[in-house]
């Protein structure tokens, strides 16, 4: 592989001499290396990675909408007196001037420059962590509230459309590819019996009552930066998802991932739970991180963003499975079923918590 990330980086020209170019990170849809160069005496670091144009076959419309965003928020650091090389990601670009390269094996290929001195996180460690995560990403969300989301492409449609997640539920149940659906009947009651709530938030966008905002869409604890010496959030990362979207979803998918007190695949749910502190920990973050952009009725359905991208994963977990396990690796029988449990108990448990859930958020307000 290596060999074929030497060929794209010769459709590139950094400044200096190439010191080496070896594997980086554990991303599981974008191959990745980083590369060392030396200029005048000191090493400057840059990632190169190949782009999976089978998940995102318009490679030109991703990079577009990263060049915009990115642009946007490197002015917005500048006018402000920030940093615009540290707070946002950089796209080195190709000999002739594009924000990729295709080669000739058709791969497809972009260079960032790395941002010196950070850190990332996989897991919640520290309660201060996931506040300054969730702080990071309300700000990520007011930076881009002047930028129209209009003028980016959707990547991948109806990504988290949640109506388009339950029709293609019950598609799967109709079809019963794997001829699961007998052994299922819990499952499949528990999404039918929340059908309104597939619907309840795309409805309210629809209606005009939930405003359309720039959103990344994979707001995992590890797609953000954290400085080294302060500890704080200073870049998000892993822009490939920016898309038109509803920020709700932002918020949610980070709790889903962070207030989980378990594997995403734990086969023993006894073991999973909701952790009501740490999403506490996080509306407060997030509330102080985005400034006061949202609207009222954004905040007052920051615990349904939570609810419905937890249910929409579980869904979209227990349709694969329902399929034969057809989109999500698997390194075991089950564990498309055992990955949807996990998703459905976190849901009962927002539920149960759905009260206290809503006053977390009137206490931040």
């Amino acid at each position: 592989m290596t060999e074929l990330a030497m060929k794209a980086y010769e459709y590139y020209q950094l400044p200096g001499e190439l010191v080496s170019l070896t594997g980086f990170g554990s991303g599981l849809i974008n191959k990745t290396y980083k590369i060392i160069h030396r200029v005048n005496g000191n090493e400057v670091a840059y990632i190169l990675q190949q782009i999976n144009n089978q998940i995102f076959p318009d490679v030109e419309g991703l990079m577009n909408n990263i060049d915009k965003v990115t642009r946007f928020l490197k002015d917005e650091a500048r006018e402000r007196g920030g940093n615009p090389e540290r707070e946002t990601m950089t796209v080195e670009l190709t000999k002739d001037g594009k924000l990729f390269a295709k080669t000739d094996d058709e791969t497809y290929w972009r260079i960032y420059r790395f941002v010196d001195g950070t850190f990332c996180l996989n897991r919640v460690e520290e309660e201060a962590h996931f506040f300054e995560a969730a702080r990071a990403f309300g700000d990520f969300a007011a930076k881009l509230h002047h930028f129209d989301a209009r003028e980016l492409v959707e990547v991948i449609p109806k990504f988290h459309d949640t109506r388009d997640r339950y029709r293609q539920f019950e598609e799967a149940v109709a079809n019963d590819a794997a001829g699961r659906v007998k052994d299922l009947t819990e499952e499949i009651e528990f999404v039918r019996s929340r059908r309104d709530d597939c619907y309840y938030l795309y409805d309210l966008l629809d209606a005009g009552e939930l405003p359309l905002r720039v959103t990344h869409n994979d707001t995992k604890l590890n797609n953000i930066l954290l400085d080294e010496q302060t500890q704080k959030g200073i870049c998000i990362v892993d822009l490939d998802t920016i898309m038109p979207g509803l920020v709700l979803f932002d918020f949610g998918d980070a709790i889903r991932f962070g207030a989980n007190t378990a594997a995403e695949d734990e086969p023993d749910l006894t073991k999973v739970s909701f952790d009501l502190s740490l999403y506490e920990v996080y509306v407060k973050g997030y509330l102080e991180g985005s400034k006061g952009i949202l609207t009222e009725r954004e905040i007052a359905l920051l615990p349904w963003g939570a609810k419905v991208i937890t249910l929409e994963q579980g869904i979209r977990f227990l349709t694969d499975y329902l399929n034969g396990d057809v989109y999500y690796g698997t390194t075991r029988p089950h564990q498309n079923i055992d990955r949807t449990r996990v998703q459905f108990k976190l849901v009962k448990e927002m539920e149960v918590l759905w009260e206290e859930m809503n006053e977390v958020v009137q206490r931040f307000v």
